[in-house]
């Protein structure tokens, strides 16, 4: 059977991509994917930074040997969705930005705005939906590696959001860690991702609970 791909290696500065997606519950063999444009392909339209708002690289969780790097706010979802929610998100309405170090660490920030406060939360019910499934999901298309996950619980920020995290390992492979957090505003929802080799004790959860509240308190307050 054929390995799963992951690797958590941050984009070149001059690249705008460049996340660190690992397979459900852990880098395993669906490490990180590091979004790329192909040769000849024409570049993501940019948007300028208005509302709702992004993250910025000094509001995501410190890295001990790095700073983080970022992408332009980009129309659409990222060539390279995060792990987890592929096929989730949809591309109308939606803008996102990454995020690099110079290790193996990235992240990503999906923001979606719906036509009506009911879809928002049919679409944020349906993020956390698929996140919760996604150790599971991974562990079926690749038996001989373990995936899990964890809830986090749930976050008071505007109305409302939750943090999971998620490990995979697969043999012969590094292991991955990833943290998900899901939240929205009135009709509009956002997604952040996080993800390095390592396990659940390397996650830097506090932080990065700190980081989903200022994503989903900033989407109009910027």
């Amino acid at each position: 059977m054929r390995k799963p791909l992951h690797s958590f290696r941050g984009a070149a500065l001059g690249a705008v991509a460049a996340a660190a997606v690992v397979a459900v519950a852990g880098i395993g063999p669906a490490q990180a994917h590091t979004p790329s444009a192909g040769a000849g392909a024409e570049a993501p339209a940019a948007v300028p930074q208005r509302t709702p708002a992004h993250l910025v690289p000094r509001e995501l969780p410190p890295h001990p040997s790095s700073d983080w790097y970022a992408g332009d706010v980009t129309r659409g979802l990222p060539e390279t969705p995060p792990f987890c929610v592929e096929k989730t998100l949809p591309s109308a309405g939606a803008t996102h930005r990454t995020f690099w170090t110079e290790y193996d660490t990235g992240a990503t920030q999906i923001v979606v705005r719906t036509g009506t406060v009911d879809a928002a939360r049919r679409l944020a019910a349906a993020a956390e939906k698929k996140i919760r499934a996604c150790a599971a999901d991974w562990q079926g298309d690749y038996p001989q590696g373990t995936a899990s996950w964890r809830d986090y619980g749930a976050l008071t920020a505007e109305d409302g959001a939750h943090v999971y995290g998620v490990h995979t390992s697969y043999p012969d492979s590094e292991p991955g860690i990833h943290l998900f957090g899901v939240g929205r505003d009135g009709r509009t929802v956002t997604v952040v991702s996080w993800g390095e080799m390592g396990g659940y004790e390397q996650a830097p959860l506090a932080d990065f609970k700190r980081t989903t509240t200022t994503a989903v308190v900033k989407l109009y307050h910027p």
